[in-house]
């Protein structure tokens, strides 16, 4: 099997680590839900290009991680934190475990192993609800691991924990953000889990509305290698190599509405980030940089009746690509032009009583959407909609997002993890 070239850029673009081929994180390469190649087959299902499953031994919503021949997944294993890597064809290589697992408080959606692993190439990152932070080699030995929660502050979040750690400025950082303050952004020394740094992200808010299930994404603004976090009502940029807060856009609550807590991350394409907020109804674009409290002069548009309450939107070549996962207008996907925020298209997916937890994810020309059901819809992206909308049903629960590398799409259920070829 090829071996797959890992590089850190010293100045990221989209995403600290830029894979030639692979998926090192929770939203790919890029850092905003698009695979590198376009192979995977459009469709797909228990009896259709399967290649191979295998039945995992514990719960869990966390993404695969790709690097060369490993498939790396977070999971529930005998009550334990644990991680899990196959092959590319499916044969485990190794499992370990990092501490006590915690229990779950959404019945159908929910797990204490949420976040998904990361790589810089050298070794694996895993992150846990328990506060569980550690480090592994490729071949699954434990480098090192700590317990945020322990060390920093206890998990003061209603539902169940949903940050994935990113690389930013040579560190491995994560986001502690929730009504039970402090909060903060802290930055570890990735070779020996020594704290690099710690920046302070605490910000007045209604109750619920600071706990946040986001993601940050790292990008270059201004020429600096920012940390783009968001949650407590405030979109802000931090300094990757030192954690100095740059700027920060607020005007998200007005009406200073409790329980808007945020589940869907910001993504962002030509230098503009797509912020969903109000749980579900509305979406806003927003230029970032500047200095300081940007909220009065970089807000490009908000767009109403709008937005997504779990499902982080794609990013791709100044558009957004929306999935509206709630409420009445469910299944609806929107592409909207990043700087206008015009609606380009809509299309509406065939309608089902179940809701979508899974991110949009590109490959290609083909857009996927996963449903809680089980049901995964593909369609070909044109200028006019989707097309040729097929609909995948794999029959078991679905609440991670589909991955793509190469020729394989792997899904990751709440029973198995699947290969499509």
């Amino acid at each position: 099997m090829k071996t797959f070239a890992v590089a850190l850029s010293s100045l990221a673009l989209a995403a600290p680590l830029v894979a030639e081929s692979g998926w090192p994180n929770w939203r790919g390469p890029s850092g905003h839900g698009v695979a590198e190649t376009g192979k995977t087959p459009a469709a797909f299902g228990p009896e259709k290009n399967g290649a191979w499953k295998v039945k995992l031994p514990g719960r869990g919503g966390s993404t695969p991680m790709v690097l060369g021949d490993l498939i790396v997944i977070t999971s529930e294993i005998d009550g334990k934190d644990g991680v899990l890597a196959v092959d590319q064809a499916g044969k485990e290589q190794w499992r370990a475990t990092v501490g006590t697992v915690s229990a779950f408080q959404h019945a159908s959606a929910g797990s204490g192993c949420n976040p998904s692993a990361l790589t810089d190439g050298k070794n694996i990152f895993v992150y846990y609800k328990s506060g569980n932070l550690a480090s592994l080699d490729l071949s699954g030995k434990v480098v090192w691991s700590k317990n945020l929660q322990q060390d920093y502050a206890k998990d003061g979040l209603k539902w169940d924990l949903g940050t994935s750690p990113v690389l930013a400025g040579g560190h491995l950082v994560v986001a502690l953000m929730h009504n039970k303050n402090p909060s903060f952004l802290l930055a570890f020394d990735p070779a020996t889990g020594k704290e690099v740094w710690k920046a302070p992200r605490d910000y007045k808010a209604p109750a619920e509305a600071n706990d946040a299930y986001t993601t940050p994404f790292v990008a270059e603004i201004d020429g600096v290698e920012t940390i783009v976090s968001w949650g407590g009502d405030h979109l802000s940029g931090h300094d990757a190599k030192g954690g100095k807060l740059l700027w920060d856009h607020g005007d998200f609550n007005p009406l200073q509405q409790t329980n808007w807590r945020v589940i869907a991350s910001a993504a962002a394409t030509k230098g503009i980030a797509l912020v969903p907020f109000g749980r579900g109804n509305h979406v806003a674009g927003v230029k970032m940089g500047g200095k300081g409290d940007t909220t009065k002069d970089r807000r490009l548009w908000t767009l109403e009746k709008r937005g997504s309450d779990c499902a982080t939107p794609a990013a791709q070549d100044g558009k957004f690509y929306l999935l509206q996962d709630t409420g009445p207008t469910r299944g609806t996907v929107s592409c909207l032009d990043a700087e206008s925020g015009k609606i380009l298209w809509e299309t509406v997916l065939p309608k089902g009583p179940a809701i979508y937890y899974a991110s949009p994810m590109i490959a290609g020309d083909l857009l996927y959407c996963g449903r809680s059901d089980g049901t995964i819809f593909s369609g070909r992206i044109t200028d006019a909609g989707l097309t040729d909308v097929t609909a995948n049903e794999l029959g078991e629960p679905l609440v991670a997002t589909p991955v793509a590398v190469g020729d394989s799409l792997l899904v990751r259920t709440h029973e198995h993890l699947w290969c499509f070829r």
